[in-house]
């Protein structure tokens, strides 16, 4: 489904991303993990094309995507939530979830509205409503609402549970579980909850100072290996 082989990415004259390689498959999730400053979302940005890689292969679905533009990549089945929602404030709850598949041709915007508020029932009653005064949760599952809107194969999460309260998180990750299982959505989640990232990932990568130091199923992420990479 998505694969990286062996990425470089450089910021300015400095190199962030050295070497990093993963794969990930139909209905799969992945892990990024790794502390503050190591170069994580830096890696989601190179696969989503906001990024120029400088050297390596993203292949998605069997197609190098590696110099394809970001409007291309979502076409392909990319999609992503970047860090800090980053929706539009000062567009309603209804015209962000529209601009969420502006440019994909093929696709009923009434049947992914009704599908994707079945998923965020909480933001249907807010349709008419300017994002920017949503709550954080809210606005939250808005920027997910948003990158489903144009039914992704993939999605790429950066930091979904910052700034959350944590009954919200409890409740994200069942919604993203049910779209995953339901709509065949794989998911690719940068993390500082263990315990979210837990719940939603088969497998992980931990990355520090821009490679991965050790990789496996989320079952071998021992307390011993959270201690040494991550602070917890």
């Amino acid at each position: 489904m998505l694969r990286a082989e062996n990425l470089m990415v450089n910021y300015g004259k400095s190199r962030v991303i050295t070497g990093v390689s993963f794969e990930i498959g139909t209905q799969s999730g992945l892990a990024i993990l790794g502390r503050n400053g190591v170069g994580k979302t830096t890696l989601l940005k190179s696969l989503i094309g906001i990024l120029r890689l400088e050297s390596g292969l993203i292949e998605f679905d069997g197609v190098n995507i590696s110099r394809m533009p970001s409007f291309q990549r979502s076409r392909a089945g990319l999609g992503y939530v970047p860090q800090g929602r980053e929706i539009l404030s000062n567009l309603t709850v209804r015209e962000n979830l529209e601009m969420g598949m502006l440019g994909h041709k093929g696709l009923s915007y009434t049947k992914q509205l009704d599908t994707v508020l079945g998923y965020f029932p909480s933001l249907r009653v807010h349709l008419e409503r300017k994002g920017g005064v949503l709550s954080g949760g809210l606005q939250q599952q808005l920027a997910i609402a948003r990158c489903l809107m144009a039914a992704p194969k993939v999605m790429l999460l950066d930091e979904p549970t910052e700034g959350i309260q944590p009954n919200i998180v409890g409740e994200i990750a069942e919604i993203l579980l049910t779209i995953s299982r339901e709509m065949h959505i794989s998911t690719v989640i940068v993390e500082q909850n263990l315990k979210f990232a837990k719940k939603l990932a088969d497998h992980f990568i931990m990355i520090q100072k821009g490679q991965v130091v050790c990789a496996g199923a989320m079952p071998e992420l021992t307390e011993e290996l959270a201690k040494q990479y991550l602070a917890v």
